[in-house]
């Protein structure tokens, strides 16, 4: 029996599955939950994209928090000493103000590539963690990418491995997995 004009899926492993009904580039990227539930990765481009749109937005947030207070200084005439805490202090608070906008792991960059930011133990929203993925996004990530390429060029050792806490969900390919009875 086919399901809406595809072949029958055959019992097997969920990628197996999802090669059948989508093709080998999307069943590469399927993966599974610390739960046991499928789902399809985000892409390459469309994780690098979101990121890129997140960071322009954070760049925007600095150069606001920036321009207002430039704008205090004038007014007040701050001391040199407090200007470099506030430019610090901004560069923190603006992606954990941006974070508080996103809980359900939909930023403006996921919204626009149709991705979703998740647990990886249960596919379950960040939540309350989302200022601090925030954070890990737009300042550290950059931060590290830095040190790995001077690292990389400087003869450096390499970094231990993490464990992964967060992934990046495609929406609509893991919602037809979901239609397709690929998994729960």
């Amino acid at each position: 029996m086919t399901v809406q004009g595809r072949p029958p899926v055959r019992h097997g492993s969920a990628k197996d599955r999802a090669e059948q009904v989508f093709g080998p580039r999307t069943a590469k990227r399927v993966a599974t939950f610390g739960d046991g539930v499928s789902y399809v990765e985000a892409g390459f481009w469309a994780q690098s994209f979101a990121w890129l749109v997140d960071f322009v937005v954070f760049v925007l947030g600095v150069g606001v928090g920036v321009i207002v207070l430039a704008l205090v200084d004038l007014a007040v005439n701050l001391d040199n000493g407090v200007i470099a805490l506030a430019v610090l202090a901004i560069l923190f608070v603006v992606p954990l103000l941006y974070g508080l906008c996103y809980g359900n792991g939909r930023a403006l960059g996921a919204v626009l590539t149709g991705t979703r930011l998740t647990r990886v133990a249960d596919g379950g929203r960040i939540g309350k963690k989302a200022p601090w993925a925030m954070l890990i996004r737009t300042v550290l990530m950059p931060l590290l990418l830095v040190a790995v390429l001077a690292a990389a060029f400087t003869g450096g050792g390499t970094a231990p491995g993490g464990s992964l806490v967060r992934v990046s969900v495609d929406v609509r390919a893991t919602r037809r997995l979901r239609e397709a009875g690929i998994t729960r």
